[in-house]
């Protein structure tokens, strides 16, 4: 069934479809599910947010009443395969970016994170670090960064229909740059063809040059062990 979707500001039109000489009006709506992500008439992940803590939520209960208190390695592997797949199934598509549903999320792991035996009255950032966890947002990004690279080395996707390459001749760091092309709306600002580009373009040239996605992961990590980004 097709229907219509207004993005950004909605207008008083109808539109119809002809089928086999039979004319149909198209419902609209402001919602609607792609591939499993929800796409709003608005273009925030809110929605999508909601939709995966609620299925993490429900794994952590269904983990709770059938395990009850674990040890580290049973949560890990508990809450790696069967909890953080639904908070970053095509994260690239909906990262958050509004502070409520990046707390929305991070809600999720603190609970489990209380699940271990004896670790609930410990500090969450402590849990984390027993654990060897860093958070979500670290992890969105690191994403994002691993997503970049395997587009730019022709692994994935065109690489044009995400990016411009830096035609400044005084680049330093790295010659991979990317251009950022200028935009004023925060859900653009947002988009990953966008909230990505600085971040890249700020990693030293011995990262982004790696000849392999898992080279790449492991000096992206000795990179931010080495200048102290925080988890």
């Amino acid at each position: 069934m097709c229907k219509v979707m207004h993005i950004g500001h909605s207008f008083d039109i109808k539109y119809s479809m002809n089928v086999q000489g039979k004319v149909w009006e198209l419902e609209e709506t402001n919602e609607e599910r792609d591939l499993g992500i929800i796409v709003t008439s608005n273009l925030k992940p809110s929605q999508q947010c909601i939709k995966a803590a609620s299925k993490a939520r429900s794994i952590l209960g269904w983990i709770n009443r059938h395990f009850g208190l674990l040890n580290t390695d049973e949560f890990k592997m508990l809450y790696k395969t069967y909890v953080r797949p639904h908070m970053e199934f095509c994260i690239q598509a909906w990262s958050p970016y509004l502070q409520k549903d990046i707390k929305c999320l991070e809600r999720i792991r603190r609970r489990a994170t209380k699940m271990v035996h004896g670790l609930k009255d410990i500090a969450y950032a402590d849990r984390l670090e027993m654990h060897g966890l860093i958070s979500l947002e670290k992890r969105r990004l690191r994403g994002d960064l691993i997503e970049v690279f395997k587009i730019l080395a022709d692994r994935e996707n065109d690489k044009q229909l995400f990016f411009t390459p830096a035609t400044c001749s005084h680049l330093r760091e790295h010659s991979l740059k990317l251009s950022k092309p200028r935009s004023t709306r925060q859900v653009r600002q947002n988009f990953f063809s966008q909230r990505v580009i600085d971040v890249w373009n700020k990693l030293p040239s011995n990262v982004v040059t790696s000849t392999s996605i898992n080279m790449f992961k492991n000096k992206l990590d000795d990179h931010w062990n080495d200048v102290g980004v925080k988890s």
